[in-house]
């Protein structure tokens, strides 16, 4: 027992309470001792950045990790967060990672037709795959055989690890064998033509203005097109295969 909270998260934005309320009172949380770091998920980015400059303004505590729904099934974090996060200088806890269950192979599905089993239906009454979510999960396997992966689940978590810095995805299962299944990814390489693979099966599109001027990861053609700029590497997210 402590007599402190390590992360204290924002859940989620209601829209109602002011960013200087909920900063003012976060931060007096911090200042009594109860809470040692402040997190916030499921929030807009431009909500966050100017949540974190309040703070930095005026002496308050920012928050230093975020939390939101993110995988190889769903990127639309890709969009706005992840440029908010590195800007930021904060975590990413990505949930949602292996799809809520539905990154598993057509043996498993059939397994689970067969025995009745099925699988999670608390956020969608349909337990079984879709047409898309099963080509992403015969693609995650064909890249399983590749690097040696026991579990599919493993290089989907893989996947986003090696997307961003300091990232730490929140893992949900139901069985013993499932953690160890899902542990396998801290020992799992992908190269950068492995992701782009994974990531030809569902095309994912930034939009505007990310389609026009990029997200910061590179310097885009426009800012070429005005003149020489130097780009600061961001460097590895972690160890790439020797």
């Amino acid at each position: 027992r402590t007599t402190y909270i390590d992360i204290l998260y924002v859940h989620w934005w209601d829209y109602e309470t002011s960013v200087e309320e909920v900063m003012n009172s976060l931060h007096n949380l911090v200042v009594a001792g109860s809470v040692l770091y402040l997190g916030i998920s499921d929030t807009p980015a431009w909500i966050v950045a100017k949540a974190n400059q309040y703070a930095r303004n005026h002496g308050k505590t920012p928050f230093c990790v975020y939390q939101g729904r993110w995988s190889i099934l769903d990127r639309s974090f890709e969009r706005d967060i992840i440029p908010m996060a590195r800007s930021e200088g904060l975590a990413l806890a990505p949930w949602g990672v292996i799809g809520g269950g539905k990154i598993r192979t057509d043996e498993e599905e059939q397994r689970r037709r067969e025995t009745g089993e099925h699988g999670r239906t608390v956020m969608n009454p349909r337990w079984e795959r879709t047409p898309e979510e099963v080509k992403v999960s015969r693609k995650l396997e064909e890249i399983a055989k590749e690097v040696g992966a026991q579990n599919i689940t493993a290089v989907a978590i893989a996947y986003v690890m090696h997307k961003a810095k300091y990232v730490f995805p929140i893992i949900g299962g139901r069985k013993v064998e499932q953690l160890y299944g899902n542990l396998e990814a801290l020992d799992i390489r992908l190269t950068a033509e492995q992701i782009k693979e994974i990531e030809s099966v569902q095309p994912f599109e930034l939009g505007f203005p990310h389609s026009m001027i990029g997200n910061g990861a590179a310097v885009n053609a426009i800012l070429k097109s005005a003149g020489h700029v130097d780009k600061w590497e961001d460097g590895p997210t972690i160890p790439t295969p020797q």
